[in-house]
């Protein structure tokens, strides 16, 4: 990328915002690594683990961040958020009140509500302001440009680290420093290909090319670079020299809970769950071959299990990585009423949570309807806000809890979604039984204090597992891409709970026709730079 990348070496901030760690890690200058640093353990460790952190996730690897936008887990993650109708957002800033307007809202009387910009309101929208003055403006921007950052960071770790002569186990250090960067590469080009309809495969720091290839090609380089972390480390035999090294890799405000540094069979386990998302996002569920489910489920059956650690982010007091109040898309719906935060809870989420489900009770509080911009559809308003901390119900998960070190940010993949994929594959390959017991065994995992399924009847499963999905991966970044693969984007969501304008009228049986572009066009702020090569892939979708 030219412009618009956000690489290793040119973000001058790593050594400032990672103060916390400067017990760990003799920082100097890990942007811009000098033969000094590039031949000692403790330089490259800092650029592996600085660069990493602050270019993909931080506000400080988003060039146009603004505060509302946020940065990775609070802003791109809650563009998915919204379009998945998890949440919604009354914001101008990057067009976030238009970016998960429907294009319709059908009211239980017969009412239509039109967004005033229909027909394909949104997708109208993205192709509007998808232009290089736009810079921050342009939604698809900034996914795009802070995975390349991550994408870039790691191609400098894996030049950096041929260079470095290591203590003890040479091998051992540079194996996991190197599986290390093949990882974080795998899960930016995931989000890439999961994200937009072309990309960009570069290896090499510092330079681009013009050559864009399709998001099947990007997620095939993204499971390879999955497939180079696992060789790497199931090759390393020393597991102490890996442990020391993954103990200063990882930040040590993370390494409580499900942050904890894993194993390198943990690690593998990982892995396999990415790419068994990987599969099951980019394919409709409708075209799912028999072959693709087989692969999902022996990818889940190997993959995270309860007792594994997940590579979860932390808070600190001083927000070194990730800040206490506004960490993630959760953090920022926490409310004192309705209005909640930077993003409202959609009625259809809570709409999700069956009747009894303590996860429910101990994470939303109900207060009188707030009105949003209702010239949007509708959709904005809610009766709900989450509860910072939760209501204290024991044993029941907690969506977000902004007290300073008490956050568990799920930055990769986690026990719950592995296994709700690998009920997924169950029930599409007959075993309905075998997908009931892993819905059930997540309800009892996050204390949903429910009655397990009881049912064999697969419409029934199937739809348990509808909700499931979205109730106990909300706010994780995945409801935009099941909303996707399920068809719900073009056929739109019946039976819906829907606030009507005026406050007092809520609807159940109401019809939301989202009409939402399913891959992004490839960012202008790129293309106006990088312009596609002969021979590219086509870089807009033709929907």
């Amino acid at each position: 990328m030219k412009k618009i990348k956000i690489t290793a070496l040119s973000l001058l901030l790593i050594s400032s915002v990672l103060t916390s760690c400067k017990d760990q890690l003799d920082i100097q200058n890990p942007n811009q690594p000098t033969p000094a640093s590039a031949a000692t353990e403790t330089g490259v460790i800092g650029l592996a683990q600085g660069a990493i952190y602050v270019n993909g996730f931080t506000s400080s690897g988003n060039k146009y961040y603004d505060g509302v936008v946020g940065a990775f887990y609070n802003g791109v993650v809650g563009f998915h958020e919204m379009m998945g109708d998890v949440v919604a957002a009354e914001a101008a800033n990057t067009y976030m009140n238009n970016l998960s307007a429907p294009n319709e809202v059908i009211l239980d009387d017969g009412t239509k509500v039109a967004n005033p910009n229909s027909p394909s309101a949104q997708i109208t929208l993205l192709r509007a302001i998808n232009v290089n003055s736009q810079q921050g403006g342009n939604p698809g921007f900034h996914e795009w440009s802070m995975m390349y950052g991550l994408n870039n960071a790691a191609n400098s770790v894996l030049e950096v680290v041929e260079k470095t002569t290591f203590s003890g186990d040479a091998a051992t250090k540079k194996s996991t420093i190197k599986a290390w960067a093949y990882f974080w590469k795998g899960f930016a080009y995931s989000r890439i290909g999961s994200m937009y309809y072309a990309g960009l495969i570069n290896n090499t720091s510092s330079s681009t090319n013009g050559n864009y290839v399709t998001k099947e090609k990007i997620i095939e380089e993204a499971n390879a670079n999955f497939d180079k972390a696992a060789s790497t480390l199931t090759a390393i035999t020393n597991a102490a020299d890996y442990t020391s090294v993954m103990t200063l890799l990882v930040p040590s405000f993370f390494q409580g809970g499900k942050g904890a540094v894993p194993t390198i069979a943990q690690w593998v386990k990982n892995l396999n769950t990415m790419k068994a998302r990987n599969i099951l996002v980019n394919t409709p569920t409708s075209s799912v071959t028999a072959a693709q489910w087989g692969n999902i489920l022996t990818l889940t059956n190997a993959g995270i299990g309860t007792a594994d650690p997940v590579f979860a982010g932390n808070t600190n007091a001083t927000g070194d990585i990730f800040a206490p109040l506004s960490y993630s898309v959760a953090a920022r719906s926490v409310g004192a009423n309705a209005s909640g935060g930077t993003y409202k809870i959609s009625e259809r989420l809570i709409q999700d949570f069956n009747t009894g489900d303590k996860r429910l009770a101990n994470n939303f509080n109900q207060y009188p309807v707030w009105v949003g911009n209702s010239d949007r559809g509708n959709a904005f308003n809610t009766r709900w806000a989450i509860k910072d901390g939760g209501n204290g119900l024991p044993g029941v998960m907690v969506y977000t809890n902004r007290a300073a070190g008490a956050a568990e940010l799920y930055m990769v993949g986690s026990y719950e979604e592995n296994e709700l994929m690998k009920a997924e594959a169950k029930l599409y390959t007959g075993d309905i039984a075998g997908a009931v017991t892993s819905i059930n065994a997540v309800r009892s995992y996050q204390g949903a204090g429910l009655a397990p399924i009881s049912s064999a009847d697969l419409a029934t499963v199937k739809e348990e597992l509808r909700k499931e999905r979205r109730v106990a991966l909300a706010f994780r970044g995945l409801s935009f891409y099941d909303a996707r693969r399920w068809g719900i984007l073009d056929s739109g969501r019946k039976n819906a709970v829907v606030i009507s304008k005026d406050g007092k009228t809520i609807n159940t049986k109401a019809t939301i026709n989202y009409g939402y572009l399913d891959y992004w066009d490839v960012p202008n702020n790129e293309l106006a730079y990088n312009p596609a090569a002969t021979g590219s892939a086509p870089v807009k979708n033709p929907k």
